[in-house]
């Protein structure tokens, strides 16, 4: 098996971007369950990109229209996901998917693992000032899925920061929670690029509790980042 055939068929299936890291690479990053990747040693990640259209209408509060979006790239990420896991356990692998949107702990408010980080180690782009992924091509409007396996895949090359002075994410956040930080790879823990309480408060206190809305999602500081964005 190549990686070149994993990520052929996941562009088939439906993902815009595919990259493959080393887990080598992210030893040491938190998992629920603890020792999660142990088993297994590259990370295959996905992303689907949402249309920068839903973005436009997004001012300094989420939209009905981008909640349908985001649940529904979640369910192809899942759907992707759960069809090359099957793939690879075909070819005698094991494969463990990773749900796209799924909190296990709602006190540090985490998934089983970081699709951002295992993103960044797979090359498909960089953690911004938001901490969000940042891709080249899409900036950061994209949801993002993992795929743990043991095939022997080559991973793909790690990608520069590029934000830069920018701070539009920083003054558009409607939480006034992004620090401004820049670093060449990426800060050493979540405070140091947020103030996070503020964060994780509007959106489950606010947003989440707008009938239109009932998610704890935001999507401003996506809707104003100018990389991916349609000129």
């Amino acid at each position: 098996m190549i990686a070149l055939e994993i990520k052929q068929k996941a562009i088939e299936l439906g993902a815009d971007l595919v990259g493959i890291a080393d887990l080598r690479s992210v030893e040491g990053l938190p998992t629920l369950p603890h020792g999660l990747m142990e088993p297994y040693t590259h990370a295959i990640v996905i992303a689907v990109a949402l249309s920068p259209d839903v973005f436009e209408q997004i001012k300094n509060e989420p939209t009905p229209l981008y909640l349908h979006h985001y649940l529904a790239a979640n369910i192809l990420l899942d759907d992707i996901n759960l069809r090359l896991q099957r793939k690879i356990i075909q070819e005698g692998f094991r494969a463990l998917a990773i749900p796209a949107s799924q909190t296990v702990d709602k006190v540090n408010w985490m998934g089983h693992l970081s699709h951002k980080a295992m993103a960044k180690a797979a090359g498909l782009g960089w953690q911004g000032k938001s901490l969000l992924l940042i891709t080249p091509k899409y900036g950061p409007r994209v949801r993002l899925a993992t795929l743990l396996t043991n095939a022997p895949l080559e991973e793909d090359h790690l990608l520069h920061n590029r934000c830069g002075k920018c701070r539009k994410c920083q003054d558009a956040c409607p939480a006034n929670a992004i620090k401004g930080g820049s670093w060449e790879d990426h800060p050493q823990t979540r405070d140091e690029a947020l103030h996070f309480s503020r964060c994780v408060e509007k959106v489950n206190e606010d947003f989440a509790k707008r009938p239109e809305i009932g998610k704890p999602i935001c999507g401003v500081c996506i809707s104003v980042c100018p990389w991916g964005k349609p000129r």
